[in-house]
């Protein structure tokens, strides 16, 4: 299946010249995908048995999210792409990213024939309360929350063009205008919206155009790819080497290195539910708003301080 993938690949490049794809993977990552084409061969697999295969291995994953784009409640807001001519090819650099959580994939990319309804990310494994990082640089577009889909969510502008989605968070840690770097904290993970257990639905977007995730970025050896992405409008919800043994054997090797946590519905409004936070030492202003699902300048604002206030051990700082 992967020769495949690289034979198609080349045929594009000959007809697409300098905006085809270029496979040349990240040199640590290398290795483990020369070692995964070399004992692949020719299995035989065919479409059918592989839709069967996965369905059979996320058989718990729950019904997708409406889609905040094109069915949301409040979709005006969203998608501001509506009417806009898109390119049909467009070379997009990835090459500096960070992976928005290291959780493994808890449902794919793709149609859910017992719900009729496309899945336009993936959902990745995470605790309440852990850190969801921004995947490339950019600026936040919009924080809202979405009661019966996404839950808390946020969406990020990157300077490469592309749009990232965040959903079911538990905190914000970013506002709306702020402008964040590949691997700064954005949130903190939930469960909230329509969700039966902790995780973060991630999508990547071109102008609106929901892009499978795993077209971007390898979640089982958590890197990308390659350096850039060819977004095709005949293409984009086409995985590259998304291989359901891979994403088990890292879900076995993450759940070993990270235990669940207990939770409850009713902790995913905040990371612990207090309103108020007393000062220890080694305490700053953004480790605070981080541990507690806030942002420094909302506690400026509730506290009458600065960020250049001076913490005092003991001092009581109200969260909200």
């Amino acid at each position: 299946m992967y020769r495949h993938l690289i034979t198609a690949s080349l045929f594009l490049a000959s007809l697409f010249g300098a905006s085809a794809q270029e496979f040349h993977l990240p040199a640590s990552h290398a290795a483990s995908h020369d070692n995964l084409l070399a004992n692949q061969g020719n299995s035989g697999i065919s479409v059918e048995n592989t839709t069967r295969y996965l369905e059979s291995l996320f058989s718990e994953e729950e019904e997708p999210e409406l889609d905040i784009y094109t069915e949301g409640w409040d979709s005006q807001r969203v998608n501001c792409y509506s009417g806009i001519d898109v390119p049909n090819n467009v070379v997009i650099d990835v090459s500096k990213f960070s992976m928005p959580h290291p959780g493994y994939i808890t449902s794919p990319y793709g149609y859910r024939r017992r719900f009729r309804r496309m899945h336009k990310g993936v959902d990745l494994k995470l605790n309440i309360g852990d850190t969801v990082r921004a995947a490339f640089d950019g600026r936040v577009r919009i924080i809202n929350y979405e009661r019966r889909g996404y839950g808390k969510y946020v969406v990020v502008r990157h300077t490469n063009d592309l749009e990232t989605v965040y959903g079911h968070l538990s905190g914000y840690l970013v506002e709306p205008g702020q402008y964040v770097h590949a691997g700064d904290p954005i949130a903190l993970g939930g469960n909230t919206g329509r969700s039966t257990g902790p995780h973060l639905h991630f999508e990547t977007r071109y102008m609106g155009y929901p892009i499978n995730p795993c077209a971007i970025f390898d979640f089982a050896n958590q890197t990308t790819h390659t350096d850039t992405y060819t977004f095709n409008k005949d293409t984009y919800q086409e995985a590259r080497n998304f291989d359901p043994a891979a994403n088990s054997e890292y879900a076995s090797r993450y759940r070993r290195e990270n235990p669940p946590k207990a939770y409850s519905r009713s902790a995913s409004s905040s990371s612990n539910g207090a309103s108020t936070y007393r000062v220890r030492r080694g305490d700053s202003l953004s480790r605070i708003a981080a541990r507690n699902g806030t942002t420094v300048r909302n506690l400026c604002r509730l506290n009458g301080i600065t960020t250049s206030t001076k913490l005092q051990i003991g001092q009581r700082l109200r969260l909200r």
